[in-house]
């Protein structure tokens, strides 16, 4: 159970007993005891997906950024043994680039982190040949899925509702190990479900979203609250007040014939005893603007993504866009592939035979971003004159055992 993730590993009976009752005496069952079955996300992934990947533009990009560019990453394969030695091809190879006839490698990585940044959760499904080992790599909505557990909180299976019908992927209880993928983010109020980064950031896209409707409705009127109608008193040669029929009248009149863009600037013709009064904003009323920024930088910080690279005014965190990608790269996208490269060694991987001594890795040697370090990097080892050359290349990472 140390090695409960490994490669490959297998526990013999004796082994599992005697692992499955030292898990109960370290009070293992007492902290998951009270797990309800089945168990479903806590927060509505419709409404995530709606209100920020769909309507709100700072979190959409943020995710669209994050995802293509770590799905725009080469993955290798290599066997360990006396020497690393990179391996062209092999079926982990083929499953990862081709995962199936309706996605390429790049989309389903897209997808995996896309999922797992709206909802916290992204699932996988490897779909076996006869003989267990993975052909295809499915990626499953986080909505669709839910986990059933036994009374004391181990996770028996997931169900995958497809329509009318629920599909059943069993988990083994001891490893751990399933044809489904759960890949989430740690989340300090579920056991079982990732936090969303959405959730984190859910009053600033809230906030947001409520600026975006308040500049399109100024928009419709203007781009400001253009004016009022005032009824002359009648000491003054006016009506005084407006029948019922008269408001609605001009009411509707306005709604129709001087609101929108498409009348914009079209003169109104006024009845007798009616005057128009401008309007305009105040500063205070202005605050909305940087309060829309504020909170473009918050979302933006939920992500992991610098407020510069989306044009978000009043940052000036790093002194160029190429610092900015740089960061965005080594705080946010290497850290995921680390972590996703380690998820598919423990998930993927043992799925094929004779693979004790293979493992995955992503290129890092042909990333853009990255030069900036690598030119960094070169400089500091050019002006080491105490290193050989051989040793130069090494610390830089190449001829590395």
């Amino acid at each position: 159970m140390v090695k409960l993730f490994g490669k490959g590993d297998r526990l013999d009976k004796k082994s599992k007993t005697s692992l499955d009752k030292k898990l109960y005496d370290q009070g293992f069952k007492t902290y998951f005891q009270n797990t309800p079955q089945p168990v479903w996300m806590s927060r509505n992934y419709t409404k995530f997906a709606d209100e920020a990947y769909a309507k709100n533009v700072i979190a959409h990009k943020c995710i669209a950024m994050i995802s293509r560019l770590l799905a725009s990453v080469d993955w290798k394969l290599y066997e360990f043994t006396d020497t690393k030695t990179f391996l062209k091809k092999h079926p982990i190879l083929d499953i990862i680039n081709y995962p199936n006839p309706q996605t390429s490698g790049s989309s389903l990585f897209e997808s995996i982190i896309s999922y797992k940044l709206i909802s916290g959760n992204s699932f996988v499904l490897a779909v076996t040949d006869g003989n267990g080992t993975p052909r295809e790599l499915y990626t499953l909505r986080p909505d669709r899925l839910s986990i059933t557990t036994d009374k004391n909180g181990y996770v028996n299976s997931y169900i995958y509702n497809a329509g009318n019908k629920d599909i059943k992927y069993p988990v083994d209880k001891l490893t751990g190990r399933s044809v489904i993928l759960h890949y989430k983010n740690f989340n300090p109020l579920n056991d079982h479900f990732g936090l969303s980064p959405i959730e984190a950031a859910a009053y600033s896209i809230d906030q947001h979203n409520a600026a975006a409707k308040w500049n399109q409705s100024l928009l419709q009127n203007g781009a400001k609250p253009s004016g009022a109608l005032v009824v002359r008193p009648s000491s003054e040669g006016g009506a005084g007040s407006l029948s019922e029929e008269q408001f609605t009248r001009v009411k509707h009149q306005i709604e129709e014939q001087f609101s929108g863009h498409n009348n914009a600037g079209r003169p109104m013709l006024l009845e007798g005893g009616l005057d128009w009064k401008e309007m305009s904003i105040s500063p205070k009323d202005m605050d909305f603007l940087q309060s829309k920024h504020t909170s473009a930088r918050e979302i933006a910080l939920a992500f992991g993504v610098p407020p510069q690279l989306l044009g978000i005014p009043g940052d000036n965190t790093y002194s160029n866009l190429a610092e900015a990608r740089l960061a965005l790269w080594e705080h946010t996208i290497l850290p995921m592939l680390d972590d996703l490269a380690d998820v598919l060694n423990r998930w993927l991987v043992p799925q094929f035979k004779r693979s004790d001594n293979l493992f995955v890795t992503y290129d890092k040697e042909n990333i853009a971003a990255l030069s900036l370090r690598t030119d960094a990097l070169w400089t500091r080892l050019n002006a080491a004159t105490f290193l050989s050359d051989a040793e130069k290349r090494k610390i830089a990472g190449i001829d590395k055992d």
